[in-house]
Formats: C-alpha cells, sequence, structure tokens
C-alpha cells in the first residue's frame, strides 16, 4: 500500500490530510506514504517535516497519484486548473480514495468514482456511535466551527461579551442565541461562556436540554414529546410546517434580545431549515450579528449570502464557509487523527481489507468495485 496526500486545491482551503506525526505512525507499521510538495506547508507543515517524519515528496500532483494507491484527502476532488484535468482523472484505475465526500449533494462526482472503479470512503457519513468517535470528522471540525463562529462575533459586535464593572460604568454582558445544539453549537455555548456572555439555546431535540445546560446556558424551546424530532443518527429531522411555524416564534422571541446569533442547524444531503426570517432581522438590535454555519447549504437565515458577509437593517450576517479551515493547524491535526483511524479500521497487513458486515465500513463507503453502495445515495441516483 502505498498512501498518496495531495495539496488541497480547494479556494480557502488551508488544511492537510495528513499531520507528520501521523505519518510517523504509519510509516512503522510499514505503510509508504507520498506527499505533494507544500501539502502542508497552509497549516504550518514543512516538506523537511514529512521528511523528517519518514514520507517521500512528490513535485507534481501528477507524479503523486500515479505512485499512489490510497489517496488521502480533506475536500472532494474537483477540477484542477492548472493541469486542465479533475483529480478523478489523475487518479489510478481501481485506486481507494477517502475525504469528505458529501455524496447526497456530490452526485456527478459519485458517478465519476464509480465510473473509474474507484472504492471511496466518505468521513461525513461515518456512523455516530462509540466506537466510531475516534473516526467522526464531522464532529472534530464542527467544534472548530462553533468555537471560530464565537470569537468573530466577539470581535464583531462592538461592545463587551461579559459584564465590566468600571469607573464609567457597569456594562451588563451580550447576549448570545445559539440554534442548534449538536457539536458545532455547545462548542459555541461553551466558548461564549467562557468569554462571559449570556447564552441561550434552541434545538428542536428535548434530549440536549441537559447537555445545553450543563455548559450553563439556559434551555428554550422544547418540541412537544409525541413529535420524532431526530433520526437514528441523532439528526434534527425537518419538521411539518405548522411545528416549524411555532418554532420560528419562539426563536423571533429570544433573537429580539440577542447581540449576536450563532446558527448551526442542517440536515443531512437537505437544505439547510430556514429558522430566522427577514422580519426577525427587522426586529433584531441594531449592530448585533447573525454567525450562519449552514450557509453551505443555503443557510438558516433567509438573508444569508454563502461566503459573504452582509448588512441589513444594521445587522450583520456572516455566511462565511468553511470556518475550520481559518483554524489549519488544529483543524488538520484532528482530521488527521479521524481519516488515519479510518484507515486503520479498513485495513490488515497493510492491504485494504473491507468488511461490509461492519457498520462503520458499510456506513462510509460510498463505491466499490465500479457500483454505489451506500444506500442513501444510490437511491438518490435512482430517483
Amino acid at each position: 500500500m502505498k498512501i498518496g496526500i495531495p495539496k488541497e486545491i480547494i479556494e480557502n482551503e488551508h488544511r492537510v490530510a495528513i499531520v507528520p506525526n501521523a505519518v510517523t505512525t504509519l510509516v512503522s507499521v510499514g505503510i509508504d506514504v507520498v506527499v505533494e510538495a507544500n501539502a502542508g506547508i497552509d497549516s504550518f507543515y514543512t516538506d523537511d517535516m514529512y521528511l523528517s517524519a519518514g514520507a517521500t515528496i512528490a513535485e507534481t500532483p501528477s507524479s503523486l497519484y500515479e505512485s499512489s494507491t490510497v489517496y488521502l484527502k480533506v475536500q472532494a476532488p474537483t477540477i484542477n486548473e492548472s493541469l486542465g484535468k479533475h483529480e478523478v482523472d489523475l487518479m489510478s484505475n481501481g485506486s481507494t480514495l477517502i475525504a469528505l465526500l458529501q455524496p447526497l449533494t456530490n452526485l456527478d462526482l459519485v458517478k465519476k468514482l464509480a465510473a473509474k472503479n474507484i472504492t471511496s470512503l466518505s468521513m461525513d457519513t461515518i456512523p455516530r456511535i462509540a466506537r466510531a468517535q475516534s473516526m467522526d470528522a464531522l464532529s472534530s471540525q464542527s467544534s472548530i466551527a462553533g468555537y471560530k463562529a464565537i470569537l468573530i462575533a466577539a470581535g464583531s459586535i462592538g461592545r463587551y461579551f461579559p459584564m465590566m464593572m468600571t469607573a464609567a460604568g457597569t456594562y451588563p454582558p451580550a447576549r448570545g442565541l445559539v440554534l442548534g445544539a449538536g457539536v458545532a453549537g455547545l462548542q459555541a455555548i461553551a466558548t461564549g461562556r467562557r468569554l462571559g456572555a449570556i447564552m441561550q439555546a434552541f434545538d428542536v431535540r428535548p434530549s440536549v436540554k441537559q447537555e445545553v445546560e450543563s455548559l450553563g446556558a439556559i434551555f428554550v424551546g422544547m418540541t412537544p414529546d409525541d413529535i420524532e424530532v431526530q433520526d437514528s443518527g441523532g439528526y434534527a429531522k425537518e419538521l411539518a410546517d405548522d411545528t416549524q411555524k411555532i418554532e420560528r416564534e419562539l426563536i423571533h422571541k429570544h433573537a429580539i434580545e440577542s447581540d449576536f446569533i450563532i446558527s448551526t442547524a442542517m440536515i443531512p444531503g437537505r437544505p439547510a431549515p430556514v429558522l430566522i426570517t427577514e422580519d426577525m432581522v427587522k426586529n433584531m438590535k441594531p449592530g448585533s450579528i447573525i454567525m450562519d454555519l449552514a450557509a453551505e447549504t443555503g443557510g438558516n437565515c433567509e438573508l444569508t449570502v454563502p461566503n459573504e458577509e452582509v448588512i441589513k437593517y444594521g445587522v450583520t450576517i456572516n455566511g462565511r464557509l468553511n470556518l475550520p479551515s481559518t483554524m489549519p493547524n488544529h483543524a488538520s491535526q484532528m482530521y488527521s487523527k479521524n481519516i488515519s483511524a479510518l484507515l486503520m479500521h479498513i485495513t490488515n497487513e497493510q492491504e485494504l481489507s473491507l468488511d461490509f458486515e461492519d457498520t462503520i465500513t458499510k456506513g462510509c463507503c460510498i463505491t466499490y468495485q465500479g457500483s454505489v453502495i451506500n444506500m442513501a445515495t444510490k437511491s438518490l441516483l435512482d430517483q
């Protein structure tokens, strides 16, 4: 087995799939690792660091792909503009790819991988079960996003986060509202509390109330017990229209009291639910900010523009994408541990060994032997 680590080519992607410490571990078990020149430079990992860890350096993308049989990436393959070729076209026929593929929204890519007989595993479809925690890249990267969103909000609202008592007067703490108490939301709550803000959290899942309160936040809004609000993986489900109306009314009540909102609500494979309407924004405090972490799938705010910061009615709506990449050193370390753990799970004696009776393998393998085998992805392709 020879593992190739390409340099990420998506704009503003500064992470790398494997860091030097992980290379040392892989080499120690007999796996060859090839790293494209400068692949880790944006994460503050130099080629010399990779060489010291036991990797070899490929000077060009073409030589990297030609010399490897397994490719580890952060982002899904895309067109390499400098070469005029898609990254999949650079991969060896019958090779293996592990990355954040987002297969439910990248169906053309899935078909392309299957056509080239590439075995692909997606880091964003790892089942959220106890023994897969070390592989859960969505959680590790979402934690960084929640943390960074709070820091951006703190630097944008033009007022103190904590209560401040000074000779010039006493100033109350900022009030924050988090929409969605998943990993990103909980990290946002914890970071906001550490900075001294009063934090509230809204979620349709009553089961997260205890987690929210354990972090010192106030849980607001609970769905009646007779409504099914989450799927088997623990993700929130899309709610009926009448329930969404009640949900928005509750959010409106708390949004107008807030200095900042961190919005994180997403549904796998679907557009993000609109939780903050234009009317809500009109009624918010001038100078407040909405950090919409769901911007990649359309946004939780009706006025969000993906990857842009806009000001409407005196409120800043930040739709910045890929917040984990703004902290590339730690983000790469965490992702590297996740992807290394999955790699070790699916290999035996330095050979790929896929057990489709295993819940983890079955959940994250998208294409195999020229076919799409992930059922959720296959059902979309068959429509």
